[in-house]
């Protein structure tokens, strides 16, 4: 085995913890524009509001806020239930199965970033996605 189960499993846990950290940095830094372009776009994002029908009014930076909260407490969420099962010494067949939902989450989330995003959240997806594989087949040999 190239390393133990808790080698794997803690890095998860630790990268989960620190992609949401980061992530949760995008909520209080406030963006500057660069230019007259950059200045009209943010100014339409934050407060132009679309019809989304049922009288829900929504900018296009509250629908952002939403999205990146969720990604955010996903990982929070991963972190926990990792951390959770750590303490009573879980069974190998409930590792197995808690893993591969994980894979399964978080591979997909991982597939979205690479297809959507910019290069932080793909790297941290990766890791988090990385460990988690790692921990899942620690855990099964």
């Amino acid at each position: 085995m190239l390393f133990s189960f808790s080698f794997w499993i803690w890095g998860a846990i630790i990268t989960q913890i620190l992609t949401a950290c980061a992530h949760s940095l995008s909520f209080i830094a406030k963006q500057k524009p660069a230019n007259d372009t950059e200045k009209q776009m943010l100014d339409l994002m934050g407060n132009y509001k679309m019809n989304m029908g049922g009288g829900i009014h929504r900018s296009f930076k509250s629908i952002f806020i939403g999205v990146s909260i969720c990604y955010t407490f996903i990982y929070i969420f991963g972190a926990m239930l990792n951390w959770f099962f750590l303490k009573p010494q879980t069974e190998t067949e409930i590792w197995k199965g808690l893993l591969l939902i994980q894979l399964i989450i978080f591979g997909i989330v991982l597939f979205f970033q690479a297809r959507f995003t910019f290069w932080p959240p793909i790297i941290v997806s990766g890791l988090v996605f990385l460990f988690l594989l790692g921990s899942y087949l620690s855990v099964s040999l």
